[in-house]
């Protein structure tokens, strides 16, 4: 994947992370600008570390790799290779694929993580051939170590990329017999055959059969070749370690070809035919000096055996990696908008079962739940006229089948009746004053004897008129005598108390009422002379009248406070 898709593929991650953190994760605006934030920061850090460890690894001047649509077998080439093979460009492109020669500086898995970063999608046709001459190795304990490294880094490159990445051996001496290079494959299910450039692949016995003498001297040596190699390279990758898995080479090949430059003339491959055979002894066979610069090619007819791509173009990868962000973004917005929806239904769910269980005479916190209620039914109403908010839609929103159980709710509110109207209070009844009629007249007299005022002041002090108050002097007597005198009598002696109060306290006369009574209205039996002495008596007392103590031309009534303070003055 190219950095400018790369750098696509952030700002789409960005913007899906803020549509989701924004619109529908179920936090509050603060937390979901900080976990938007946090997200942002992720991915600056991610495709920063990518874009510096893609600068830092590389290692391989890959300027004439094939295009990304190439989808033919791409081999990693490490080892023994003539010096002057792949000058002055590691890559080499051929009809049946392409060769990317690793020098033995350089890491295997890096120069495979180089060519993946410039080309993704060429992890399926990926794979590696190690290539060893014996004849260029004076020592078989270094051998062996580097073996086992490239075993490690082949082992990492395939749990790095999830690749098989196949492996290839390759095991190759040089003659001075040899006029061309010839190949002998172990390929699993299909034997081992011979590979010649001026001849068709065939078996061992059929090309000895043609080949005569040359061809079996040919043929012992490369009989020689494939037991030192199954000892010393095979083993190496196929034995167990438990710090290593075992690598099975998906092919195995053994060339003899001209003379390879940088041969030694004492190396491991001379010291094992020194001791397992003599053919050192037979002209031609034997290594010669370092300076022969005859090469020898690729073995190029294993290459249609190898795996070819079949893996995405850049575009279509970056296309994959975009709907893959897209897909956990929905997710996680689906997720979000199911646990909004949740959430609601849950509170308004609350709201109602909490108002139904609150009786209807507890008036208080039944009409703060209404108002709860009703705050509920203004969000449902908004969201039912101007749309489900983001964070609720995506098709789940479940507030709809809520609105009618919460307006049955709201209409099923009682309010509490109006408090009763306060009653004007009642005009307390003045009490009624009684004076003894013997202590204020003399028997059958209507005239005030003397010594009577401290009688009528004192009991006159709790009498209050008001305005509109009518004072009413009613004069008693008892039974005693003639009824008709005693009615003229109680009369006379009730206009004496009016006349007094009337003229000691200055109050108008129409501010009076006098009755007499005789005796029809006793308190008290008049058979005994108690009974008789009680019913002898002068009653005065207030009656509520409107025209009451009006002065003649002026419309304010006289209160009757201010007879009784202009009395107390006196």
């Amino acid at each position: 994947m190219s950095p400018a898709q790369q750098r696509g593929l952030a700002l789409w991650a960005a913007l899906l992370s803020g549509v989701v953190c924004l619109g529908f994760l179920p936090l509050s605006r603060l937390v979901s600008v900080g976990v938007l934030l946090m997200l942002l920061g992720l991915i600056l850090t991610f495709w920063t570390v990518a874009s510096r460890r893609a600068q830092h690894d590389v290692t391989l001047c890959l300027d004439s790799l094939p295009e990304a649509t190439y989808r033919q077998p791409v081999v990693l080439v490490c080892g023994d290779l003539p010096l002057t093979c792949m000058q002055p460009s590691p890559v080499l492109t051929v009809t049946q694929g392409c060769w990317i020669h690793v020098k033995d500086h350089q890491d295997l898995e890096q120069a495979a993580r180089q060519v993946l970063w410039l080309r993704p999608d060429w992890g399926r046709q990926l794979s590696v051939m190690v290539s060893v001459c014996p004849q260029k190795h004076a020592d078989s304990e270094r051998l062996t170590r580097r073996l086992l490294a490239l075993r490690w880094q082949i082992s990492q490159l395939r749990k790095e990329t999830g690749h098989a990445v196949p492996l290839v051996l390759n095991g190759q001496v040089g003659s001075a017999l040899a006029k061309e290079t010839l190949w002998q494959a172990a390929i699993p299910g299909e034997g081992v055959k011979v590979w010649c450039e001026s001849s068709a692949p065939s078996s061992i016995a059929a090309w000895v059969a043609t080949g005569g003498s040359p061809a079996m001297q040919q043929q012992v040596l490369m009989n020689s070749l494939m037991n030192w190699f199954h000892q010393h390279v095979n083993a190496v990758f196929m034995d167990e370690n438990p710090d290593i898995p075992v690598i099975a080479p998906g092919a195995v090949l053994w060339g003899i070809g001209p003379i390879l430059a940088g041969t030694l003339t004492t190396s491991t491959w001379t010291a094992w035919l020194s001791r397992h055979t003599a053919m050192q002894q037979v002209a031609g066979w034997q290594p010669v000096a370092t300076n022969s610069t005859v090469i020898s090619p690729f073995p190029d007819f294993i290459l249609p055996l190898l795996p070819e791509g079949r893996g995405l173009t850049p575009r279509g990868r970056a296309f994959r990696c975009a709907l893959g962000i897209f897909t956990l973004a929905a997710i996680a917005a689906l997720l979000s908008s199911g646990w909004n929806n949740r959430q609601l239904l849950q509170r308004v769910s609350f709201d109602i079962t909490r108002y139904d269980r609150i009786p209807m005479h507890d008036f208080g916190p039944k009409a703060d739940a209404v108002a709860v209620l009703r705050d509920d039914a203004a969000e449902l109403d908004d969201y039912a006229r101007n749309g489900v908010p983001a964070r609720m839609s995506l098709g789940l929103y479940q507030g709809e089948r809520l609105r009618m159980p919460v307006l049955d709710a709201i209409r099923s509110w009682a309010p509490p009746p109006p408090p009763p109207k306060p009653q004007p209070k009642p005009k307390p009844l003045p009490k009624i004053v009684r004076l003894d009629s013997m202590s204020l007249f003399d028997s059958g007299k209507s005239a005030l004897k003397s010594g009577s005022t401290k009688w009528l002041v004192n009991s006159l002090v709790g009498v209050k008129a008001k305005p509109g108050w009518l004072i009413v002097v009613s004069g008693h007597t008892d039974n005693t005598g003639n009824p008709q005198r005693n009615q003229t009598l109680s009369l006379k002696r009730a206009a004496a108390v009016r006349d007094w109060m009337r003229d000691t306290g200055d109050v108008p006369e129409s501010c009076f009422a006098v009755q007499g009574y005789g005796a029809s209205r006793p308190v008290a039996t008049n058979d005994t002379p108690e009974g008789r002495a009680l019913n002898r008596r002068v009653e005065i007392s207030l009656v509520p009248q409107a025209s009451a103590c009006q002065l003649p031309g002026n419309p304010k009534a006289l209160s009757q406070d201010d007879d009784v303070s202009q009395h107390n003055g006196e």
